[in-house]
């Protein structure tokens, strides 16, 4: 359980900025089997500052947890497992966010996280090895330190593989709220804020209410978003960023093999990367928000979450695009307990299982790829006649022989027995008979649907909700441009966006030029 020597100078590193008494209190029965491991692994890092000292408290019937105390105070914010893999990020910087000292979110987010009613327990599920854990625990672990009637546990699943089983929970994470399943999957902080707001209500009046002026908003962080915002940044207008989190659906790529003079490259270390790059250019970053109204004029208004008002010249938008869903009986019932969009996280939980990935193009074939290395059995379901997958992607399915294809197959229900899923109903569209796959799990990747809703009214969009844009990326309302995913420029590209973001910075530089 040791950590190495380079890991422990990171932490050491990360952790030189405490400069007042934190407490680890590891919480236990006093015979718990897993006791050993937990004093060895926290011990270990609390002597990695002279400000943290860890002590023990017995209490009968609890599960063994390290809780965080500041000043004599709680945090809020505890763990139920030993925080390594990708929780070992979320650990360091638990005791950061415990004193105000980790990257925190701008004072907007901040007053809407204290202006929450209510006590919130919250719990997180998660699994060592998930990439998208971290980003809710984490963001949690904000709340917990930002607003003192929250708690927030993180709950390693493997070390409770019962609890898991009973609980009927195969996705991760799987969040719960006083009690009860709240949300499951990948959730920005954004998102998870904006679900706590609606669940528990806010106090109205600790919300912050400000205007502020630029001549260019960009709506979304993507690489699109990213590319606009440093091009109209370069040109000397002041420009201002919102978005979920820099980076955008990137975040949730395994691996990048065509960004042209990149031979490969993973999601996160690209989202990085845009991130990097921005932060050189004097762009003002209202990061883990989104636009809920908006006043289109010569001066455009947009409103955020939170009570904020941006106004500017120009708005681009550059929203991206979200996962598709099928909509069928038993998607949402079974989300997380059988059902799944991200093959990385949640593969594990399938071993040697038969499941089924709905979605014959790039992402279902990578996702069939990566799951046949985990699963007993991978039959992909595609609606059309043929597989729409590069050729290379073909190819290695051909040659990965647990893995059947089914075409003109139309899924019609996910069925489940109240707690997992069970069985998957198709239409044949050849012969037009129903057919059914008996299966442990269905991931779903049929695609994408534009992130357009926040300004479908102002501007023209197809049926499909992609902005119109002719070839300056301009749309059908003046002053307002739309890039990447979210518009109909053909081809949904990491590369492509980043071209069209500059397309539509420049196109913003030349639209002020020319306004009266």
């Amino acid at each position: 359980m040791a950590l190495n020597q380079n890991l422990k100078n990171q932490i050491r590193e990360a952790w030189s900025r405490i400069d007042v008494a934190i407490d680890f209190v590891l919480i236990h029965n006093g015979t718990d089997s897993k006791l050993s491991a937990f004093r060895e692994f926290f011990s270990e890092v609390a002597q990695l500052n002279d400000h943290i000292s860890l002590q023990e408290q017995i209490v009968e019937n609890e599960s063994i947890r390290l809780e965080l105390k500041v000043a004599q105070g709680k945090v809020g914010i505890a763990f139920q497992g030993i925080p390594l893999g990708h929780e070992l990020t979320s650990f360091v910087l638990a005791p950061l966010a415990a004193i105000g000292k980790a990257q925190m979110p701008d004072q907007t987010t901040q007053a809407r996280v204290k202006a929450l009613k209510g006590d919130l327990n919250i719990v997180s599920y998660v699994s060592l090895s998930c990439e998208n854990c971290p980003i809710v625990v984490q963001a949690f672990n904000m709340m917990a330190a930002l607003n003192e009637h929250i708690q927030h546990t993180m709950v390693d699943g493997s070390l409770y593989p019962d609890l898991m089983k009973d609980m009927g929970i195969l996705s991760v994470p799987t969040v719960q709220l006083n009690g009860t399943t709240f949300v499951t999957g990948r959730q920005s902080m954004s998102e998870l804020l904006e679900k706590l707001e609606a669940t528990m209500g806010v106090e109205e009046a600790s919300m912050l209410q400000e205007t502020k002026h630029y001549d260019v908003v960009v709506v979304g962080g993507g690489p699109a978003g990213t590319s606009a915002a440093i091009y109209t940044a370069r040109k000397g207008l002041k420009t201002a960023i919102v978005t979920e989190n820099v980076g955008g659906l990137v975040r949730e790529t395994k691996g990048i093999e065509n960004l042209i003079s990149t031979p490969y490259i993973e999601g996160p270390q690209l989202a990085h990367g845009l991130q990097k790059h921005l932060s050189q250019y004097p762009v003002d970053i209202y990061e883990n928000q989104s636009v809920k109204g908006m006043a289109v004029g010569k001066q455009k208004a947009l409103q955020l979450k939170g009570g904020l008002e941006l106004q500017a010249k120009v708005v681009i938008a550059a929203t991206g695009a979200k996962w598709k869903e099928l909509n069928v009986a038993g998607e949402k019932e079974y989300l997380g307990r059988g059902v799944a969009f991200c093959p990385h996280c949640d593969g594990p939980f399938y071993k040697e299982k038969d499941i089924a990935v709905v979605g014959g193009g790039n992402s279902g074939i990578e996702a069939a790829l990566d799951l046949a290395g985990i699963c007993k059995k991978v039959t992909v379901l595609e609606f059309g006649a043929m597989i729409k997958a590069d050729k290379v992607l073909v190819d290695k399915l051909s040659a990965t022989p647990n893995i059947s294809v089914i075409t003109d197959a139309q899924t019609l229900e996910i069925v489940g027995d109240g707690k997992t899923v069970t069985r998957l109903v198709y239409l044949n569209r050849k012969n037009h008979q129903q057919e059914s796959l008996e299966l442990a799990g269905v991931f779903i990747q049929i695609g994408l649907v534009p992130n357009s809703t926040w300004i479908a009214g102002h501007v023209e969009t197809t049926k499909y909700g992609e902005i119109v844009i002719n070839e300056k990326t301009a749309t059908s309302a003046a002053g307002i441009f739309a890039a990447g995913d979210v518009s109909t420029v053909p081809y949904k590209q990491i590369v492509i966006a980043m071209g069209e973001g500059a397309k539509a910075g420049l196109s913003a530089f030349e639209y002020l030029l020319k306004a009266p």
